[in-house]
């Protein structure tokens, strides 16, 4: 059955109150919830020699953390800390400032977008990390705690909200995921208009066989890199 409620109410600056969440349990329940324990904890014990791998080259090549935490807006209107391995400079922040103000392009493309196809903070092995989603594997560790799922709507920052319109209520009712219809179905190529018409399907249509499905064609889809940058 279609969710039509908004389970955090959103005023007209953005703003989240989660203290008006209505239902106590993400989309999928306990069974969801199940799932994403046994398969997060097998994978990352078997990973383990890679995260050690990958943290070890990230501390080597470019000075900073090895991971980078960034707010974003999970079930309910809670934020949490989105891990990631760092694939950007330290200096981020100022690089992206100073690099929109100097190009009318990127900054419509990081408007519409919230992404840049030649992202000048992005480090040389960042890149290879990106093409590949081995920096998403930390979020992992998310899943473990709680904050997200396996399979669900694209983590999203709070401004990000506006783009989803009356169907916020959709992407609030679920756990935010590591993949998703989004991530197998083109990533960055796949405008942000129809991202949004997929989380919207994804949680309307909810069903454990089809988290299993998009996990099963989240592989080729990553090994492909189509739309990753």
């Amino acid at each position: 059955m279609p969710i039509t409620h908004q389970l955090a109410h959103i005023d007209p600056k953005g703003r989240i109150d989660s203290s008006r969440n209505s239902s106590s349990r993400a989309v999928g329940g306990r069974a969801k919830r199940c799932l994403d324990l046994i398969a997060a904890v097998t994978v990352l014990t078997i990973l383990s020699p890679l995260f050690l791998m990958v943290g070890a080259t990230v501390a080597l090549t470019s000075p900073g953390p090895i991971l980078y935490g960034h707010s974003r807006i999970g079930f309910g209107g809670r934020s949490f800390k989105c891990w990631k391995f760092r694939t950007m400079c330290q200096d981020g922040d100022a690089v992206l400032a100073e690099h929109l103000a100097d190009n009318d392009a990127a900054r419509r493309e990081w408007e519409l977008t919230r992404k840049l196809k030649d992202d000048p903070r992005v480090t040389t092995i960042g890149r290879v990390l990106r093409e590949y989603s081995v920096d998403e594997l930390p979020q992992l560790l998310n899943v473990i705690r709680g904050d997200m799922s396996l399979v669900g709507p694209r983590p999203v920052v709070q401004a990000e909200l506006e783009n989803y319109n009356s169907h916020a209520g959709y992407y609030l009712s679920a756990r935010p995921g590591i993949t998703g219809l989004w991530q197998v179905s083109g990533r960055n190529d796949v405008s942000y208009d129809h991202r949004v018409r997929l989380d919207v399907s994804y949680v309307a249509d909810w069903s454990l066989s089809q988290d299993i499905a998009i996990m099963a064609r989240t592989i080729p889809a990553v090994v492909a890199s189509r739309g990753a940058y």
